[in-house]
C-alpha cells in the first residue's frame, strides 16, 4: 500500500487529522491497533474549547455536537463553604461544550467511510521505519497477513504508549515529566448533574471534580492516594465521600444513583520534544500529557491536528517545506501553556502529601485574590476557554 500520510492512531486526533487532509484532497490511511468499539469504550474528556468545536464545524461533522452539546459559560471554584463562579463568557467573549469525546470519535468515525478515510482497524504489531529519508514506511500485521504502508509522512496519534515517539532518536529527544502523588477517582452514573456548571472543589480530606456529559448524565471525581485499588471503592462510598468534598450546598442538588463506569486514573505533566522529527510528527498524546485538571487533554490534540494540517498542506498543495520545519516549534508554544495552566490548578485545587500550613495559606491567598480580581479571572477564563492557535 502507498500513500501521502500515514496516521496511527484512530482516537479522535488521529481521525481528526485523516478528515482535515481528506478535505484538502490529501492522500491518508489510518491505522489503529485496536477494534472500533474497543476505541469507542474509552471513557474520556467532555469538555471542548472553541478549535475542537471549529475543527467539528470546519468539516461540517457537528450536527450532533450543536444539537447534544452543552454549552457553558463559566465554571466554579471552591474552597470549603466559598464558591468562586468565573464568568468565562463574559470575561473572554467565549464559551466551552459539554460533549463527550467518545462522542467526538463515534460522529468521526461514522463520517470515515463516506469521506473516503480508509481506517484499519486491529492492526498489530505496528512499526516504524525510516524516518529520516523521505520513504517512510509502517509494518504492521492486518486481517492475518504482514502488510507494509509506504508514505511521504507518519503522523504518531497513537498515544503515550503507542511507537511513534519510541522511533525519535535518543539522541535528539528531551522528555519533561511531573508525576504527582495522587490519581483521580471517577465515576459515571446516569443522574443529573448537581450544577448546571462544573465545580473544583479544594477540601481539607482532598480534591473533588462535579462535571457532567448531559442534562442526564454526570462525571464525578475524588483524588486519592495511588495506593488506592478501586474494588475498595463502593458506588456509596464515592457518594458519600463527594457529598463532603463538594459541600452542602452542592450537596443537596447531587442525586445518588449506580455508577455505569469506575476507575482510578493516574495524573502526570509529560512533554516530549521536538514534536517532528524527519518525516514523523507526532500529535496528541503521543507528545504530551497533562493532568485533567483543566480539561486540555483532548483540546491540546485537536490544536496540534491544526497544525499538523496546516503544515503537511502546505507542504502538498505549495511545496512547503518550512511549514513541516516549523511544525514542532509551532506547537510546543501552545502545549507549554496548556501545561503551565494545568500544572498551575492542580497545585491550586489539591492537597499535596509534601505541603504544609504555608503551603496551604498560599492556596488560601490565591483563591482570595481570584474571588475579588477581574485581571486574575480574566487570565483563568482565557486559559479556560483556550489560548488562540
Amino acid at each position: 500500500m502507498k500513500t501521502q500520510v500515514a496516521i496511527i492512531g484512530a482516537g479522535p486526533a488521529g481521525l481528526l487529522l485523516g478528515h482535515l487532509l481528506r478535505a484538502e484532497g490529501i492522500e491518508c490511511v489510518v491505522v489503529e491497533r485496536q477494534t472500533g468499539d474497543y476505541v469507542l469504550g474509552r471513557i474520556r474528556a467532555g469538555v471542548l474549547e472553541a478549535i475542537t468545536v471549529n475543527l467539528m464545524e470546519r468539516l461540517g461533522l457537528d450536527a450532533r455536537l450543536k444539537a447534544e452539546g452543552l454549552v457553558e459559560e463559566g465554571f466554579n471554584l471552591a474552597d470549603g463553604e466559598r464558591l468562586i463562579r468565573i464568568d468565562v463568557a463574559n470575561l473572554t467573549g467565549q464559551t466551552v461544550t459539554v460533549y463527550g469525546q467518545t462522542e467526538v470519535t463515534r460522529d468521526l468515525m461514522d463520517a470515515a467511510p463516506e469521506r473516503g478515510l480508509p481506517v484499519l482497524y486491529g492492526a498489530s504489531d505496528v512499526a516504524v521505519h525510516a524516518i529520516e529519508s523521505d520513504t517512510p514506511y509502517l509494518t504492521f500485521t492486518h486481517d492475518g497477513r504482514e502488510q507494509r504502508l509506504d508514505a511521504r509522512f507518519i503522523v504518531g496519534c497513537d498515544g503515550f504508549h503507542g511507537p511513534s515517539r519510541k522511533a525519535i532518536p535518543a539522541s535528539v529527544a528531551r522528555e519533561y515529566e511531573r508525576v504527582y502523588p495522587f490519581g483521580w477517582l471517577g465515576i459515571l452514573a446516569d443522574v443529573p448533574p448537581c450544577n448546571h456548571e462544573l465545580i473544583y472543589a479544594n477540601h481539607e480530606r482532598g480534591f473533588a471534580l462535579a462535571s457532567m456529559r448531559s442534562h442526564t448524565r454526570s462525571r464525578y471525581y475524588v483524588d486519592v492516594p495511588l495506593t488506592e485499588k478501586i474494588e475498595d471503592w463502593s458506588d456509596a462510598r464515592i457518594w458519600d465521600e463527594l457529598a463532603i468534598r463538594l459541600g452542602p450546598d452542592a450537596a443537596a442538588q447531587m442525586t445518588r444513583g449506580p455508577s455505569i463506569e469506575k476507575s482510578i486514573a493516574p495524573l502526570r505533566s509529560y512533554v516530549f520534544e521536538p514534536m517532528r522529527h524527519g518525516s514523523l510528527l507526532l500529535c496528541g498524546d503521543a507528545a504530551h500529557i497533562v493532568p485533567p485538571t483543566g480539561a486540555k487533554g483532548l483540546n491540546l490534540a485537536a490544536s496540534d491536528v491544526h497544525y499538523a494540517a496546516q503544515a503537511l498542506s502546505g507542504f502538498f498543495k505549495h511545496n512547503d517545506a518550512d511549514a513541516i520545519a516549523g511544525y514542532s516549534a509551532k506547537a510546543l508554544a501552545r502545549v507549554w501553556k496548556s501545561e503551565r495552566f494545568s500544572w498551575s490548578l492542580t497545585k491550586l485545587m489539591h492537597r499535596f502529601p509534601e505541603d504544609g500550613p504555608f503551603e496551604r495559606a498560599m492556596q488560601v491567598a490565591e483563591l482570595d485574590y481570584i474571588s475579588t480580581s477581574r485581571a486574575a479571572q480574566t487570565s483563568i477564563a482565557e486559559n479556560y476557554v483556550g489560548l488562540p492557535v
